[in-house]
């Protein structure tokens, strides 16, 4: 296959990404056909997929916009994935053009298209760096300068931690980024579950594990709750993600009861 323009060199378009089957299964065209191939695949598992990455799109926004009406001024992104209609600095510039956005993903891709679409922008940024080694990612986001840890931020950890294995210990990375943050700091987490449809996510896991071998791990909600630890709960806590604080009936992508992922949004105090 020959490497499109925007893809990045040493980039293996030989394995899917989690970020580029996001990408794909959005209808975003920054994917490589293995991306496609491997989310189609998911779909053809669980057809109503592609409504999840838009339930959890859509949680994003509203997660966001209550973080910015609590008055939080700089956000980091961490697992942003490839920019995408509605991304973060968009959202937030909207209200404050002169807040701060600092996107962090392990995907190269996915930084190469951030820092293009950012090109100019001084109040917003994207580095590469993995949040599985915490202390190398603060420390490169402490070097860019754009957030600053004696204030309050907005943590957003959406879809990611459910690529992160048990013995990686996500509670800690988790803990980790708590304990860098000022009090008054916000988080939001989205996770896929296993919690309301067992089987569907059992042949996504299995499938994630044994085909695409990336390792997508499917928690129950008490695993999820888990990763709150050390945080003041927001309500309505962690709910299906079409459930949480919705504005309209346009974020019912999913029907309540079937939501393949669980969402919440926490403070510390």
């Amino acid at each position: 296959m020959d490497r499109p323009t925007w893809a990045p060199e040493g980039v293996d378009m030989d394995k899917p990404s989690p970020a580029r089957m996001y990408d794909a299964l959005l209808g975003g065209s920054h994917n490589f056909a293995v991306d496609r191939m491997a989310a189609e695949m998911g779909i053809k598992l669980v057809p109503d997929l592609p409504r999840l990455a838009l339930s959890n799109r859509a949680f994003l926004r509203r997660a966001v916009r209550f973080m910015l009406d609590a008055g939080i001024r700089q956000f980091l992104d961490i697992g942003s994935g490839i920019p995408t209609a509605g991304n973060v600095h968009e959202i937030v510039h909207e209200l404050d053009p002169e807040a701060r956005v600092l996107y962090v993903d392990i995907d190269p891709v996915a930084v190469v298209h951030s820092r293009t679409i950012l090109a100019g922008n001084d109040r917003a940024g994207a580095i590469e760096a993995d949040l599985r080694k915490s202390d190398d990612l603060l420390a490169a986001v402490r070097e860019t300068g754009l957030i600053d840890f004696d204030e309050p931020v907005g943590l957003l950890l959406i879809a990611v931690l459910h690529l992160v294995a048990d013995d990686e210990d996500p509670v800690g990375k988790v803990a980790a980024l708590r304990e860098a943050v000022a009090p008054g700091s916000f988080i939001a987490i989205s996770h896929l579950t296993s919690e309301l449809r067992p089987e569907d996510a059992g042949k996504l896991g299995e499938q994630s594990a044994t085909v695409n071998k990336i390792g997508i791990i499917f928690r129950s909600k008490d695993q999820i709750v888990e990763l709150f630890q050390g945080w003041d709960s927001v309500e309505p806590g962690v709910v299906e993600l079409p459930l949480w604080r919705p504005e309209s009936q346009r974020d019912q992508h999913e029907q309540p009861g079937r939501s393949l992922g669980l969402g919440g949004v926490a403070r510390k105090v």
